[in-house]
């Protein structure tokens, strides 16, 4: 996999990849060559047949600072065609990560703000060290929280009223008040090792079954009825009982075993 200039790699074992914003020296800040391999690498990801999760976390002593300053500072002179491109590779690089099919962790281990905490509202879940600090500073700057999806994913994590209070203020939040809002699962010392830990329970379970639990509980944030729901519920239990793995999923817990899933 790879490489990359702006991201480190580590696959480890029962399939968990760490995935590293890599440019410590700039707090991690996004680059349009970091959105570029954040893409390729949600292509590597799916096309790769041993990555069960993906734990993604920064160098140094921050997540990721948002967008680099020394880009950012081109963009006034840049025609609203030219903007909308670089918006849509930003997209593109957010939506690839948000949609890989096994499920993704954010080792918040430091500040993330503007579009890292985009980055870090695109996991499934989110585990922070108490030194991570979440900053939505987009109207501090003359923009807007409707930026990479995080209009649309705030409020369904932490609630429409402190997500407004959050992007209106143009506010941070410390890993306490990030827990206290369930912005993040908890708070770990050790916030890489814990989601290594956690990935790892996640990668012994059925690769099919954690894979559709994933699609169901996305969709299912955007389907308009309970009865869509059931729908959608009801062709993923029916596709998981065609498979080897749910017949060895069975057997084992009668023969009192781990299963030996083969993502078949």
């Amino acid at each position: 996999m790879g490489p990359y200039s702006t991201l480190a790699t580590e696959l480890l074992s029962e399939g968990v990849l760490v995935v590293t914003l890599n440019r410590p020296e700039k707090l991690n800040a996004i680059t349009l060559e970091m959105f570029t391999e954040l893409e390729r690498l949600a292509a590597d990801v799916t096309a790769a047949t041993d990555v069960r999760v993906v734990v993604l976390t920064g160098a140094g002593r921050g997540f990721c600072a948002g967008y680099d300053l020394a880009e950012a500072e081109q963009l006034p002179g840049l025609s609203a065609t030219e903007m909308l491109d670089r918006q849509e590779l930003a997209m593109r690089a957010l939506v690839g990560l948000r949609d890989l099919r096994v499920p993704v962790i954010a080792a918040v281990n430091g500040p993330a703000a503007g579009g890292g905490l985009s980055l870090v509202l695109a996991a499934d879940i989110r585990l922070a060290a108490p030194t991570a600090r979440f900053t939505a500073a987009f109207t501090r700057i003359g923009l807007s929280i409707g930026d990479l999806g995080a209009s649309w994913l705030l409020p369904r994590i932490i609630g429409p009223a402190a997500a407004a209070e959050l992007a209106f203020t143009g506010g941070t939040l410390d890993a306490t008040d990030a827990y206290r809002l369930r912005l993040v699962n908890r708070i770990a010392d050790d916030v890489v090792e814990a989601c290594v830990d956690l990935a790892r329970s996640i990668a012994r379970n059925s690769p099919a079954g954690v894979r559709l639990s994933k699609r169901a509980l996305q969709a299912n944030l955007e389907v308009a009825s309970y009865s869509a729901a059931l729908e959608l519920e009801n062709r993923g239990q029916t596709l998981l009982t065609r498979t080897d793995d749910m017949g060895e999923a069975l057997q084992a817990f009668l023969e009192k075993r781990p299963a030996r899933f083969q993502n078949r």
